[in-house]
Parts: C-alpha cells; structure tokens; sequence
C-alpha cells in the first residue's frame, strides 16, 4: 500500500542518508575503497534483499553503489522500501 507523504517523511527521518528522488524512488549512495568492497557489500545487499523478498536497484561504479528501492507493483513508496533500506543500514561497511 502506497505510504502518505507525511508517513514517508517520518520513516525518512529513521534512515541514515537516504534520500527521495522523484515521486516513487529511494536512494541511497555508498562509497568504498576498493571495488572488492563494493562488490562485498552489494553481496550482503542481494542476501538481505533475498530475505525480504523485494529487491533494489543497484548501479555499480568501481568503488560507489548506488541503491534505489521503489515498489513497482504499487508505483510508490511502501513499508517494503523503507523496512529494506532499514536492514541495508544494519550491514557492518567501510565507508571512504
């Protein structure tokens, strides 16, 4: 079910650095200091996600990642987005 503003706010604010961009995305970047981080980390993104049963958008630039979490079915920002990029927060990284 596609969340309200005013509730995309709020789970915004329970979020370490992540933005929305457009109307129906949720992003976030990462940066590593070395493309075996990076590609260690979209790793653990991909189990995690497995768990969840929904799955992001993941754009991989040698030592930065890019997530985008958006539910397609819905068209919006849901509970699955921000619930996902909650536990993606949890995961132990390096950052630059």
């Amino acid at each position: 079910m596609p969340l309200s503003l005013a509730l995309i706010e709020q789970r915004l604010q329970e979020l370490d650095s992540w933005a929305i961009e457009g109307a129906t995305d949720l992003v976030k970047e990462y940066l590593f200091e070395s493309f075996i981080e990076s590609i260690d980390f979209v790793n653990q993104v991909a189990q995690i996600a497995e768990k969840h049963q929904h799955h992001p958008t993941i754009l991989i630039n040698y030592t930065s990642v890019r997530l985008t979490l958006s539910t397609h079915s819905d068209h919006a920002l849901t509970e699955k987005d921000f619930d996902l990029a909650k536990a993606i927060d949890s995961i132990d990284k390096p950052h630059v």
